[in-house]
């Protein structure tokens, strides 16, 4: 028989959502649209013509929530901050405090109730003005993305010490740019997929010092969607497609986070497929990777 293991007391039971998914009210307290506000309403874009448009009313019902929360007896909740309801375009220079405050009272009621928050501060929502003049593809988001981190965690940093950067970027890149499931909905697009994974990834590593500065004694981390890479077969075709979407997928990610490196054979794959040139990665720059291989405290799994 096993031995029966137990649970270490200190161990976080928790639950996990999104601000798009949950919050509906989209135009509530100043709060602008975001990519999937606009995404969503795009006919032939989403089954059966599905918004989050009321969603789970948490804008409102949050009180009774966090009563859920209570009653589930979990004692950790990760959710996201929707970032057009703190820049409502992406382009001011001041936050929206109406959008602080309602995150602020939520940390608040969470931690009266001993659940500990962990905030996402990307999970996928950015703001439709961002999209508009160019979105994750141009480099200027990196520095929209660093300011809006800076005023989040300068807002709940005294009482929030678990951040999470940005959720599944590859969903982002790959989804957004290559298939076309979700924002912006392009499709066969490497280039603007790289250079989307290249921001994302850097935006993480120069927002980790302004979160650190803001919220002392915080854990800072990263949430990547991982997956196992098989060859179907021992055919020279499965082992490349095989090594290409272990690339694509996880490589892509994990090591420039933490080998300060990028897998060259995804690019040679895609150049060689005459997907991209090599000006197509002109979006990498002198000690870019040293800025994304910041170090972290967790990587986050999904």
């Amino acid at each position: 028989m096993p031995e029966n293991k137990t649970f270490p007391k200190d161990f976080k039971w928790g639950t996990a959502t999104s601000s798009y998914q949950i919050e509906g009210a989209p135009t509530a307290g100043g709060k602008g649209p975001s990519v999937w506000d606009t995404f969503s309403h795009i006919e032939g874009k989403i089954k059966n013509g599905d918004t989050g448009d009321m969603a789970c009313d948490h804008y409102h019902l949050w009180r009774d929530d966090i009563g859920l929360l209570k009653k589930l007896g979990v004692n950790a909740y990760r959710f996201s901050i929707s970032w057009p309801r703190i820049f409502p375009t992406g382009k001011e220079n001041e936050p929206n405090q109406i959008g602080l405050d309602f995150y602020s009272r939520l940390v608040d009621a969470l931690l009266e109730n001993q659940i500990t928050p962990f905030i996402t501060l990307n999970h996928w929502d950015i703001p439709q003005g961002l999209e508009d003049i160019g979105g994750w593809p141009e480099r200027d988001i990196v520095h929209e993305f660093v300011k809006y981190s800076y005023h989040v965690s300068k807002h709940l940093g005294d009482r929030v010490r678990n951040w999470i950067t940005h959720n599944e970027p590859w969903c982002v890149s790959y989804l957004g740019y290559i298939e076309g499931h979700k924002p912006p909905g392009l499709i066969n697009n490497w280039s603007k997929s790289l250079a989307t994974a290249h921001h994302l990834l850097l935006s993480h590593g120069m927002a980790i010092p302004e979160i650190r500065n803001n919220s002392k004694q915080s854990e800072i981390g990263i949430t990547l969607n991982l997956n196992t890479a098989i060859p179907a077969s021992e055919s020279t075709y499965d082992k490349d497609a095989c090594k290409f979407y272990d690339g694509q997928f996880n490589r892509l990610y994990l090591n420039p986070l933490y080998n300060n490196e990028y897998p060259d054979d995804v690019f040679e794959y895609l150049k060689t497929k005459s997907l991209i040139s090599e000006s197509d990665l002109n979006f990498i720059k002198q000690g870019d990777l040293n800025i994304i291989s910041t170090k972290t405290d967790f990587l986050g799994v999904n």
